[in-house]
């Protein structure tokens, strides 16, 4: 069998989304043929999140991106640290849970 290689992918970026955007709320939803990840920008003292992005991608892709980011945040906390979970005034331990949507 041949060795994987990781294949080098090179990236092209406009000037508005090379500057990313900020998201502190994902609300995920899914249907039998795609999962919907909405990122949102919640502000204090406003009642509704704005939803910065929208993306829609396959079951495949999105459990290929599920593996990738526990694989980058384990390979983050072995660089710096845990990742602290604050909790946050007056919200159970399964916020997190209880915000993501579900079909």
């Amino acid at each position: 069998m041949e060795d994987k290689k990781k294949q080098e992918l090179s990236l092209d970026f406009s000037p508005e989304v090379l500057k990313g955007t900020y998201s502190n709320l994902v609300v995920i939803s899914h249907s039998p043929s795609e999962f919907i990840i909405d990122f949102a920008q919640a502000m204090p003292g406003t009642k509704n999140p704005t939803v910065r992005q929208r993306i829609v991608m396959a079951p495949m892709h999105a459990k290929r991106f599920m593996m990738a980011l526990q694989d980058n945040v384990q390979r983050f906390e072995q660089n710096f640290g845990k990742i602290s979970e604050p909790q946050m005034p007056g919200m159970s331990d399964t916020v997190p849970y209880d915000i993501i949507g579900k079909a």
